[in-house]
């Protein structure tokens, strides 16, 4: 196991340098820079700028300089947020982005798993009939919808909870529980499909035989045996939680880092971009590992050699 997790480690080396490439290359064949809409700025003063950032280099030359950097730890400097520098902005919107992620991680399994197992054991009941259809409003509610929603039920109805800022716990709910709406819908699905495919299945039946007691054989083997289906979206899930949700950072001020990756796009913030992006691509394939690894520990019949 332990020869198996260090080489899927050093396999995100080339992983990481594959999307660098590929991200970088697609960055600047797009026509046009970061100062491309600055209209009021003429074509002298573009140029003097883009001079002094090195941008009128070859792309080979450009590249090789950013990843020069990359192992020093420095991600360049902003096009666009000329005061501050790309680890800064990283560093400052990476903790509200973590704990609203991992919050929201944490209220989708907690709800997500119970609501799926709820629906499986009860199938063809009302308590099936209950989860799917929350589920099924879940999934097809976007999420600006559920946040909206949010506020303006707790907020602008009830008044309750404030509708923006990260201040406090007061603030962190309606964010938490839009962000992890979908989710919560998506891993119900999912923990129930495998339960139900689980209860189908021979040893499930020669346990009942045995005369085991229901709450056993739901929690001993059941649940344990469903699931792998269930860990293995949800290294993706934890991923695109805890790298920021422009939408949700957005609609609740939350000064995270997701609404810079989409500001990065637009504006072509080259640095920026490259941050974020291999921000993201090293979360999910790390935590692709972890799930591989998690496997083994969850199904005995599953060894890495």
């Amino acid at each position: 196991m332990t020869a198996y997790i260090v080489r899927r480690v050093l396999w995100l080396i080339p992983v990481l340098f594959a999307v660098t490439i590929i991200t970088f290359t697609l960055m600047h064949l797009v026509p046009g820079g970061p100062w491309s809409g600055d209209r009021n700025l003429p074509p002298g003063v573009t140029n003097a700028i883009a001079n002094r950032y090195h941008l009128n280099d070859p792309v080979w030359m450009q590249y090789g300089r950013w990843v020069f950097d990359f192992i020093q730890g420095d991600f360049g400097p902003s096009f666009k947020y000329a005061d501050r520098s790309v680890t800064k902005i990283v560093l400052e919107g990476l903790p509200a982005t973590l704990t609203l992620g991992v919050m929201a991680f944490a209220l989708s399994l907690v709800v997500g798993l119970p609501l799926g197992i709820i629906a499986a054991l009860g199938h063809n009941r009302w308590p099936d009939y209950l989860a799917t259809g929350v589920s099924l409003i879940g999934i097809a509610t976007p999420t600006f919808v559920l946040a909206i929603l949010l506020i303006l039920v707790f907020s602008v109805w009830l008044k309750w909870l404030p509708p923006i800022g990260w201040r406090g716990p007061d603030n962190w709910i309606l964010p938490v529980l839009a962000l992890a709406g979908y989710q919560i819908a998506q891993i119900a699905r999912y923990t129930r499909a495998s339960m139900l495919e689980v209860t189908r299945k021979d040893y499930i039946r020669t346990a009942h035989s045995k005369g085991l007691r229901e709450r056993a054989v739901v929690v001993r083997h059941m649940i344990r045996n469903a699931l792998i289906p269930v860990v293995t979206i949800l290294g993706p899930t934890l991923a695109f939680l805890v790298t920021g949700s422009f939408i949700i950072e957005t609609i609740f001020s939350v000064p995270g880092i997701g609404r810079f990756y989409v500001s990065a796009i637009s504006q072509r913030d080259y640095s920026l971009l490259m941050a974020m992006t291999i921000l993201y691509a090293f979360t999910v394939a790390f935590l692709n590992v972890v799930v591989d690894v998690l496997y083994a520990y969850i199904d005995p019949r599953i060894r890495y050699s």
